[in-house]
């Protein structure tokens, strides 16, 4: 059935009430109450014939239809959202909330972040930092930030620059069990790992071409979802990591930290920034983009 525009609002209400997951959460973000929004709801439903939600006494869910028609009503938002855009770009201050999501790691991005919030100071950062896989589209992210290769097709990505990877210990560590000088060496030191928590695997210390090198994944000591753990103990001479250079920068230049096997270590990562491919790139996204990219590693080419 033919939506007419005087049914924009309702469709609004809907797209809000099916985010919040939550009759009186897209009510206190309307500015109307519950019960208005039920209702807005339901006369919805009755015109298209069809049921949106689920519900129950403690929570709303979507039907498969309702989840068709959010994406759809999604789509339509995105492109009034551009239009408006596109006639006002000329003269646009980016301005507004920017919803992104980092790793926990990227606790370690806030001199960038702080610059940014300098620099744009009408944009607002809604940071969410996790671990987890997100699902950029459907908890309404703006953007995320994260390592490795990008493999959702709905997302569009920019490399925003590569680190590389430092096996380290504590100095107090190496006079106390040596410096390994070969891979094989590290079967007699304790090492400390880094599991990655979307996959549960174990963070490979020496990659060669996508196989398994000799040493890799040594015995552990310990093994941790977030780096920042292992940063600790490391620290405190409780075995060797090996973590992302920018993880562990302080730590070697104040020695706190030194390094092992720099010539065998050839592994590197990418961080990348990721968006709905679907989303106009608003002006408070595009400098945002533009800024990560060319202030996180400022030394290096992302």
């Amino acid at each position: 059935m033919r939506i007419p525009m005087d049914s924009l609002g309702a469709l609004n209400v809907f797209v809000q009430a099916a985010e919040a997951r939550s009759f009186t959460g897209a009510g206190r973000q309307l500015g109307v109450s519950p019960s208005a929004v039920g209702k807005a709801i339901a006369r919805l439903e009755e015109r298209l014939d069809v049921r949106l939600f689920h519900r129950s006494t403690r929570a709303i869910t979507l039907t498969p239809e309702g989840r068709l028609f959010l994406e759809r009503c999604r789509r339509i938002f995105c492109e009034m959202e551009a239009a408006e855009l596109e006639l006002s770009e000329t003269r646009a201050h980016p301005s507004g909330v920017l919803r992104v999501s980092l790793p926990l790691v990227g606790m370690l991005m806030m001199p960038t972040l702080s610059a940014f919030m300098r620099a744009w100071p009408d944009i607002e950062l809604d940071l969410d930092f996790t671990d987890r896989l997100v699902d950029v589209i459907e908890e309404g992210f703006d953007a995320v930030v994260r390592t490795g290769e990008a493999s959702d097709s709905r997302l569009m990505t920019r490399a925003l620059g590569t680190f590389r990877y430092k096996l380290v210990g504590a100095p107090a560590y190496f006079e106390a069990h040596g410096v390994p000088e070969t891979p094989a060496d590290l079967a007699n030191h304790r090492c400390l790992h880094h599991r990655y928590p979307s996959t549960g695997k174990l963070e490979e210390w020496f990659p060669v071409d996508g196989r398994r090198a000799p040493g890799d994944a040594p015995p552990g000591a310990a093994v941790s979802s977030a780096i920042g753990p292992l940063v600790y103990m490391a620290e405190r001479g409780l075995g060797i990591a090996c973590l992302p250079d920018f993880a562990v920068r302080d730590q070697l230049a104040d020695g706190t930290l030194t390094s092992a096997l720099d010539d065998a270590i050839q592994h590197t990562g990418v961080f990348r920034i990721l968006w709905p491919s679907s989303r106009h790139l608003s002006p408070k996204l595009r400098v945002f983009v533009d800024f990560m990219a060319r202030n996180l590693f400022p030394e290096r080419s992302p």
